[in-house]
């Protein structure tokens, strides 16, 4: 082997020194998960309240999801696409089943299903809505995040993820979010080929739309000719309460982009899906992926989505979460700290009553690291908190307790 880790401080010293300083985590040094908890190198067990960006909705190291990788590793792992395997056919159909549609694309990270979903939604562009050749435009919202690739962040409107990495792609256009008024004018183009949302902006802060959002972008997209591409890869797969959070609104997006909770953790796995008028403009030679659709991720995504149904994580996201928001706005009559609670199910955030440019967010969030609950800030003042699904009401209770005491305790 390589050597073992002693100590956390060791371990930080060698990121520092030998990693690309593109993130800044907290200063803690995780080696071992399990369910709802993790632990430290010295042994500290902590609440996951970021659970890998809801990548492990499924708690960690799930033992049917790691007895699935197990058993398929040991068979095969990889063939590329340049031949058949016995395995990515049976979890195709099984993803379009589940979520009604009739083609499935397989790839890695989010950012790969996004680019996937931008190529898609061009070449529909150009072969069915007859958009002259490189004029397809696609409209984004304000604030969006579906990744770090250089044609996503063309799309962005986050400093942190544009400054120095220009020139950027052309052909997106940027709509406020949650602005019906907006998608009306910026749809009535006809050279867009396609409206890019996530249901609800995690990144952002887990900013959630008012009511009837969804529908109406839905309904315009239809009078339009346009495409609408959700981004559920945060919000999918029982985070927000439901199976898929545009559910709450029983909107069906033409294209659907997940990935995360897909493989509960275990490995990258993404999917777009579309029906055949819509996937199928996309011919052999045109797109593809080395490891997308590896029999590996095929058995492992069908466990992953299995174990969701089996143990009612939606149902029990959509409980307590309304039991954790309680919990939290009855906090925020207590304190100045607190200007807003928001979210749907499991994915909440509270906003810290202070600029983005403060630290007061992350030294709370240090706070809660020393009483054994792991989460950290996004946009410089809000504290996203998001528990892997499996979570029980019990261990929700404690975690409030937690957050509660550390919050007044800093209020003072």
């Amino acid at each position: 082997m390589y050597g073992t880790i002693t100590s956390s401080q060791e371990a930080i010293n060698l990121e520092d020194r030998y990693g690309a300083h593109n993130y800044h985590p907290m200063p803690v040094v995780i080696s071992k998960g399990e369910g709802v908890f993790v632990w430290d190198v010295e042994g500290k067990r902590y609440y996951d309240f970021l659970s890998a960006y809801s990548a492990v909705n499924q708690g960690h190291c799930h033992p049917r999801i790691v007895q699935a990788l197990i058993e398929q590793a040991k068979e095969l792992t990889l063939t590329s696409r340049a031949f058949y395997n016995d395995k990515l056919g049976i979890s195709e159909k099984y993803v379009c089943d589940l979520f009604g549609y009739d083609k499935a694309l397989f790839m890695n990270s989010g950012a790969e299903a996004n680019e996937t979903a931008i190529k898609l939604a061009r070449k529909w562009g150009y072969t069915k809505k007859g958009i002259p050749d490189n004029k397809a435009i696609i409209v984004a919202a304000r604030q969006n995040f579906h990744g770090r690739t250089t044609t996503i962040i063309s799309a962005s409107t986050e400093g942190s993820a544009r400054s120095g990495f220009g020139p950027f792609m052309p052909g997106f256009e940027i709509i406020d979010y949650d602005s019906v008024q907006g998608i009306e004018e910026a749809l009535a183009n006809p050279q867009v080929c396609a409206l890019w949302i996530e249901p609800i902006q995690g990144e952002a802060g887990v900013y959630v739309p008012g009511d009837g959002y969804l529908k109406a972008a839905a309904e315009i997209c239809r009078k339009n000719n346009v495409l609408l591409m959700m981004d559920e890869i945060q919000t999918g797969i029982a985070r927000t309460g439901k199976r898929l959070a545009s559910d709450y609104e029983q909107v069906r997006p033409d294209v659907l982009i997940l990935g995360k909770a897909l493989s509960g953790g275990v490995l990258p796995i993404s999917l777009v899906l579309a029906d055949d008028d819509i996937m199928l403009v996309i011919k052999p030679g045109e797109h593809g992926s080395t490891f997308g659709g590896n029999p590996l991720a095929a058995v492992v995504c069908m466990e992953a989505l299995q174990v969701v149904q089996d143990e009612n994580l939606a149902e029990n996201a959509y409980r307590l979460g309304i039991i954790f928001r309680d919990r939290m706005k009855a906090l925020e009559k207590k304190t100045d700290l607190i200007t807003m609670v928001r979210g749907k199910g499991l994915l909440n955030a509270i906003v810290i009553n202070d600029t983005p440019e403060s630290e007061t967010a992350w030294n709370i969030c240090m706070e809660f690291l020393k009483h054994g609950l792991l989460a950290k800030p996004t946009h410089g003042n809000i504290i996203r908190l998001a528990p892997p699904l499996i979570i029980t009401e019990d261990q929700i209770h404690e975690c409030c307790d937690i957050i509660e005491n550390c919050i007044l305790e800093f209020s003072k």
